[in-house]
Order: C-alpha cells, then structure tokens, then sequence
C-alpha cells in the first residue's frame, strides 16, 4: 500500500472536485450545514465513483446520509454506555472519599485538590478505555459503511465476517498504519481549523469552505483504503 500516493491522490480528488467550480463547492458548503446531505454525497464517494460526481437526486443523498447518520450511532450505543458507567464509577469514586459536610461547598475542592488527584487515575483509566473502545470501532464501521454504499443495504454496515475478511484482505497491518496517517493529517487539519477559528469575522467562514475540501479528502482516501482490498 503507497500511503503517500493514497494521501495526494485524495489531495488531488478534492482539489479537482471543487477548484473552478464555484456552484459545486457552494452546494457542498450548504450540504455540511443539513449534514445528511453531505454523508450522502461521501456515500457516493465510497462507491468508488472517480472523478467526484455531481450533486444531484437531492432525496437518496438524504437517505444515504441519514444511514451513514443512524448506523454511526448505533457503532456509538458500546462508547456511549462505557461512558455513562465509567462516568459513574468516577463519581462514587469520588464522593466516598468527600466528606458529607463538604458536598455542598465548592470552595472544598479548591482548599482541598487531593480529592480531585485521588480520582485522577480512574478518570484518566477511563478516558482510556473508551478512547481504545471508539478506536477498534472506527476500524470496524469504516469497512462497514463503505460496505452499505457499495451494496446499498443498511444492513451491510455490520456484517462482520465480510468487514473482518475486507479488512484481513487489506492486511491489518497495512490497515491501521493507513487510519494512523489518516487520523494524524485529522488533528493537524484541526489545530489549523482552530487557528483559523480566531481570525475575527471571517474566521468561521474560512473554515466552513475548507472543510468541505477535508471531508472530500477524507471520503477519497478512505475508499482507496477499501479498493486496495481488490473487492467490489
């Protein structure tokens, strides 16, 4: 797998889709405000369809959008629970070892921090599992929805034994060094998107039109991750 020629082909992907052509790009700023619409063109990216195709049949862009939306928070029930206990656990943690007299007085914590650096380790613990939990996840529902768009079935997005076998076919090596990358440019993107951020009036506005060159990038690179499986 050529990650550098995966990374400039998906650089080339977005810059071709929208460069020069000014009522794309603008139908594509408005699609990332009603997002379904947006996830339903990323759909159309993950079928593999080169160069980016046009904005058009506006109801199945919705629809497909609204699979990628409902099957990304069904990927997120696992997350979203181990949150909830490991939040619990932290604050049982934490109130055992508040005396009752304190409870009610926020100036406690303030004169008293050791409370908060005894439960420091079950937070950290915590943020940890779930952050390992969403990580495999991501792996899992990448293939998945590539897998829906492909085959146009909602039901795809979590058949597992052709994930596993997709991604065993990409090698799980190769695979994960390919997210790594991708995840990487992801928070680089991000720290300048928040610089950007700071310009004042026009620093959202920036934003909002670059954004969509990143979610083209990202749609292209991971569906050249999927085709280096060699399967439809």
């Amino acid at each position: 797998m050529d990650y550098g020629a995966m990374v400039c082909d998906a650089a080339s992907y977005a810059k071709e889709a929208v460069f020069g052509k000014w009522t794309r790009w603008l139908l594509l700023i408005i699609s990332t405000i009603i997002f379904p619409f947006m996830m339903g063109y990323m759909m159309e990216i993950f079928r593999g369809k080169s160069p980016a195709p046009e904005l058009e049949k506006w109801g199945k862009l919705f629809i497909d959008g609204l699979k990628i939306f409902f099957a990304t928070l069904i990927y997120m029930i696992p997350v979203i629970i181990v949150g909830i206990l490991m939040f619990g656990i932290t604050l049982i943690d934490f109130l055992s070892k508040l005396p009752a007299e304190s409870r009610n007085n926020p100036q406690y914590l303030t004169l008293h921090p050791e409370i908060v650096m005894g439960v420091l380790p079950v937070i950290i613990v915590g943020l940890m599992v779930v952050i390992i939990i969403a990580v495999i996840l991501s792996l899992i529902m990448t293939i998945g929805f590539i897998r829906m768009a492909r085959t146009d079935r909602f039901r795809e997005a979590f058949n597992f034994s052709a994930i596993f076998s997709t991604i065993g076919k990409i090698g799980w090596g190769g695979y994960i060094l390919a997210m790594i990358i991708f995840w990487i440019i992801s928070v680089i993107i991000s720290l300048i998107f928040q610089l950007i951020l700071q310009i004042p009036m026009i620093g959202w506005l920036i934003v909002l039109v670059a954004n969509v060159l990143f979610i083209l990038f990202e749609a292209r690179y991971l569906t050249l991750i999927y085709q280096s499986a060699g399967v439809e």
